[in-house]
């Protein structure tokens, strides 16, 4: 496995709000259509020091031809604004535009000839997990919304059984019966808008690097022995670590399992160790450090699988291993 050195993208490569105080780019999701790389990434600007407020966020799209040297496009695709005007009839009339807060942590794939895009979406009344589509990255069709508190969603890139499957993670407070145990589940659908057949995959008590929440990372990619997915994994450690405010405890790591290829639903492997541990400068000082969160995963045609993550809440890391090696590092379940 390899780390490159430096991020590929930060607040400084693209042209819109970079002049704003501590502008983050990170977790964001990466597609590879007719050989281009397509990363939709989440932009938060305009930090209130001493707070965790922001003056606003937004998602824009960068372009690559290997991968990681990227150009962005001029401006946002997905602004606050464009998705209260562009999605207001998903919604009650009673919802709108007061409702929506924000769009963020985008997971992008192309699906059936569209771009099927994953998202979390902040409303005055919880965070929701949504779907949408587009043909052209321009308009966006939302086709889902979850209920409060969902978020973390990422669709298999193809359907399995005749059925889409998303993998997602609740994060419950008193049904668990304990702060911040939160798990990775699954939900199906025959027409991306009505979920259900919901499963527990993963209970965060199984991952050994994590003694607090899991969840999905970036879109799994299917091989002969079954699909591979990445996971975030959160350890509670004793020492402060490096971020905004203090008393930030909270080291994420990214983590690899293996899905059984017709039962998505059933884990048949998983790593017993961290795939990606924050360990370079960029991961352990940031807006939040220590954080390593995978959100888009290329698999080429040499077997080269590219992985994306979002680094200390700031920027973009990547890390690249053959196929084989990441295969080598499942344990059966």
């Amino acid at each position: 496995m390899k780390k490159h050195p430096t991020p590929v993208l930060t607040g400084s490569d693209f042209p819109f709000n970079a002049d704003k105080h501590r502008a983050c780019v990170f977790n964001a999701g990466v597609a590879k259509v007719n050989g281009e790389y397509l990363m939709i990434f989440r932009n938060d600007y305009g930090h209130h020091e001493g707070t965790a407020a922001f003056d606003g966020s937004c998602l824009g799209l960068a372009r690559s031809q290997d991968g990681i040297e990227w150009t962005c496009d001029p401006e946002p695709i997905l602004t606050l604004d464009m998705v209260r005007e562009q999605w207001a009839h998903a919604f009650p009339e009673r919802l709108m535009p007061k409702e929506l807060r924000r769009v963020y942590d985008p997971r992008v794939m192309m699906l059936d000839g569209e771009y099927i895009f994953c998202f979390a979406v902040d409303t005055a009344h919880g965070v929701c997990g949504g779907i949408a589509r587009s043909t052209d990255l321009k308009t966006f069709e939302l086709m889902s919304l979850s209920t409060p508190d969902n978020r973390n969603m990422v669709l298999f890139p193809e359907k399995i059984n005749g059925e889409f499957v998303r993998l997602e993670r609740p994060f419950p407070i008193y049904g668990r019966g304990k702060p911040e145990a939160f798990e990775i589940w699954s939900s199906k659908s025959k027409d991306l808008r009505y979920w259900g057949d919901t499963r527990l995959v993963l209970g965060s008590e199984e991952v050994p690097y994590s003694n607090c929440k899991i969840g999905p990372a970036a879109p799994p990619i299917k091989t002969d022995k079954g699909w591979l997915c990445t996971i975030h994994a959160v350890e509670k450690v004793e020492e402060e670590l490096s971020a905004w405010h203090p008393k930030w405890y909270k080291m994420y790591h990214g983590g690899l399992i293996l899905l059984d290829l017709e039962d998505p639903t059933k884990v048949i492997g998983m790593a017993k160790a961290p795939l990606i541990k924050p360990e370079l400068d960029h991961e352990v000082h940031g807006f939040r450090g220590s954080v390593i969160f995978p959100c888009g995963m290329v698999l080429e045609d040499d077997n080269e699988v590219k992985i994306y993550y979002g680094s200390a809440d700031t920027c973009v890391g990547l890390v690249t291993a053959s196929l084989d090696e990441l295969l080598a590092t499942i344990e059966p379940m």
